[in-house]
């Protein structure tokens, strides 16, 4: 069990630029924060709740998105999870349905927790997780990186890991928990 609470998943091509096909609004104004996630994962709660606590140190700094997969045809039980009303009480989070997961492709993105920074011109600032381990709340990099970008700081790195289940091996079902 702890090996796979401490393996990180799949990363895909993340674009170096915004992809110019996106659905996803960026602001033009401020840097632009999206999370890819997986409205039945268990493991991405705790990458809500340091969305949250993010959102709480930029104050209104940050554009957010979190974009969750939807199988094509989903029934409520994609549409209403505890994920996505989570995701919708962040103040200054958008929650965005990902039908077949082509915005998740889009960013590069293979992992629920997936999470992307472009500055306000569409350049990548960050990709990566924001939580140390799968499921696991607290001070990490990925959360700090964020801030410190978002806050004109020095940052220690670009990428961090993404602790989460599998985005594309995961359509119509739920994580392999």
């Amino acid at each position: 069990m702890l090996s796979y609470e401490h393996s990180p998943g799949g990363v895909g091509s993340v674009p170096k630029s915004w992809p110019a096909d996106s659905r996803i609004a960026r602001a033009p104004d401020r840097d632009t924060l999206v999370m890819l996630a997986h409205p039945l994962c268990p493991c991405t709660q705790a990458s809500m709740s340091e969305l949250a606590r993010v959102m709480a140190q930029t104050q209104g700094r940050l554009n957010a998105s979190v974009v969750f997969f939807q199988p094509q045809g989903a029934g409520l039980d994609w549409h209403d999870t505890s994920l996505i009303r989570a995701a919708s009480q962040i103040p200054g989070v958008k929650v965005v349905l990902d039908v077949d997961g082509t915005e998740a492709q889009r960013f590069g993105a293979e992992t629920s927790g997936h999470t992307l920074l472009f500055d306000s011109q569409g350049h990548l600032l960050f990709s990566g997780g924001i939580t140390a381990s799968r499921g696991h709340e607290g001070d990490n990099l990925g959360e700090n990186t964020i801030v410190a970008l978002i806050n004109n700081r020095a940052a220690s790195g670009r990428s961090t890991s993404v602790f989460g289940c599998s985005l594309a091996g995961s359509k119509g079902k739920a994580c392999r928990h």
